[in-house]
């Protein structure tokens, strides 16, 4: 009967240690790089790696932010991204960059990035920004930012609900009804009378 209670007591002690045992980890990475293999049909928290000696400078860099892009669009903007799809070098680092071009009185349509943090710098002009804390508040965060200015948008915030039609339309005080009348190709009035619902 004594080892049936021993037994009994240390049962509890070994889950609680392969529990922390399969916690406990290092997130930084266990190898030098990973450049993407675009050809590999595996998929998994990016894309499978390249064989290292295959590897070459190109596949960390990229030629072509000093291209403006093609505002003469609805939104009046352009976004030149800079992925794991343009530089293979950054496939599982968790880091990617963008040009945006703005034409006057321009937008981004509203969006959040779930898995990253995004910073923001302006190289030339003046550009408003902001980003709406999740529910219950839906309060606008936003300033005007002049040539050389950066801000930081949080990664998809708190992991609280953020409502997409309560952060939109009802942030506190209102994202401006040219910005979202631009962004959703509607009206002014559409927007100020859903607004007005919130």
């Amino acid at each position: 009967m004594a080892n049936i209670h021993v037994v009994l007591l240390l049962s509890p002690l070994l889950a609680l240690t392969f529990c922390c045992l399969t916690f406990a980890a290092d997130p930084a990475s266990l190898q030098d790089f990973c450049v993407a293999d675009s050809n590999n049909q595996v998929k998994m928290n990016g894309l499978a790696c390249k064989n290292p000696a295959w590897v070459q400078a190109n596949d960390f860099s990229f030629s072509g932010l000093h291209n403006p892009g093609n505002t003469g669009n609805p939104f009046g903007s352009a976004v030149t991204p800079v992925t794991v799809a343009q530089i293979p070098g950054l496939n599982t680092l968790g880091i990617s960059m963008v040009r945006i071009d703005y034409a006057p009185w321009g937008v981004v349509a509203p969006h959040y990035h779930p898995r990253a943090t995004e910073i923001l710098t302006v190289i030339e002009g003046s550009l408003e920004v902001g980003f709406v804390t999740s529910n219950p508040d839906n309060r606008l965060i936003s300033k005007t930012l002049q040539k050389g200015d950066v801000f930081v948008f949080p990664v998809g915030q708190n992991p609280g609900v953020s409502t997409i039609a309560n952060v939109v339309f009802g942030s506190k005080p209102d994202i401006s009804t040219d910005i979202l009348a631009k962004a959703f190709q509607v009206d002014k009035n559409i927007v100020q009378q859903i607004q007005w619902r919130f």
